[in-house]
Parts: C-alpha cells; sequence; structure tokens
C-alpha cells in the first residue's frame, strides 16, 4: 500500500507537538515556524498553523455511536490497536468514543476508537485481525 499525505489545520503548533509526538507516539519529520510532518504510521501528516481555526463538529450515528465527521485515522492489526488503545487509556485520554469492538460477530468487526486532537480535529482509529482480508470484506 502506498502511504498517503494529509495536511490539516491547526491551532497550536506547539499543542499538536505534544499530542501527536507526545500522546500518540508520532515520529516528527521535517519542519517549518508554520508547519510540522509527522510520520503517522508510515503516512505523512502534515499540520499547518491557522491560528484562527474554527470547528464545525457533525456527528452521524454509526452501530449505535456518535461518529464525529470529518474524521481520519489509520487502521492496525488488533494487537497494534489494542495496544494504542491501552497506552492512550493509561495516558488519560478524553475519548470522543472509549475504545470498543463494533460489529462484533459480524462481516467488518472491528476495534474502534475516536478522540479528538487540541485542535479538534477528529480522529478514529481502527483495529481488524486481519486488515488486508477484513478492511472492505463484505457480507
Amino acid at each position: 500500500m502506498n502511504p498517503f499525505h494529509l495536511a490539516l489545520t491547526v491551532h497550536d503548533l506547539a499543542a499538536a507537538e505534544t499530542f501527536y509526538a507526545g500522546r500518540l507516539g508520532c515520529k516528527e519529520g521535517r519542519r517549518a515556524a508554520t508547519w510540522i510532518d509527522y510520520d503517522l504510521d508510515g503516512h505523512q501528516l502534515s499540520l499547518h498553523l491557522d491560528p484562527d481555526k474554527r470547528v464545525e463538529r457533525f456527528l452521524n450515528p454509526v452501530d449505535g455511536k456518535q461518529v464525529p465527521l470529518p474524521h481520519f485515522g489509520v487502521v492496525l492489526p488488533i494487537g497494534e490497536w489494542r495496544a494504542l488503545a491501552a497506552r492512550l487509556e493509561g495516558l488519560g485520554t478524553e475519548f470522543v468514543i472509549r475504545p470498543y469492538l463494533r460489529f462484533e460477530g459480524e462481516v467488518g468487526e472491528q476495534g474502534t476508537m475516536f478522540l479528538y486532537d487540541p485542535s479538534g480535529n477528529a480522529l478514529e482509529f481502527k483495529g481488524f485481525r486481519d486488515p488486508a482480508a477484513e478492511l472492505f470484506a463484505r457480507e
């Protein structure tokens, strides 16, 4: 799979650095006074400073939960997802949707969790037993 590149705005680069490098453990790439690149599980995430950033939040029901939109994230093998969930819980992370197993026993069963970064960008991390086989599985 080829890595994606995603550029987002943040209202505070220092807070973004604390979240992405500190809390999520992303490795820093290039940076300048107004942006920082991070390695998000092999993908390039570019965070650009916009001190006036405003967040518009929309929630959509999925599996009985209110999912924040828009959102982005990474699909992980279930063991890595569980380790990340435990790490984030251990750090006292405030979740929008706490880590849980979605669509349990169905096609598409997955671990999922949602959280906001300090600028209000919503992230979802998913975990599958076999991401290559299950990510796009249909009934």
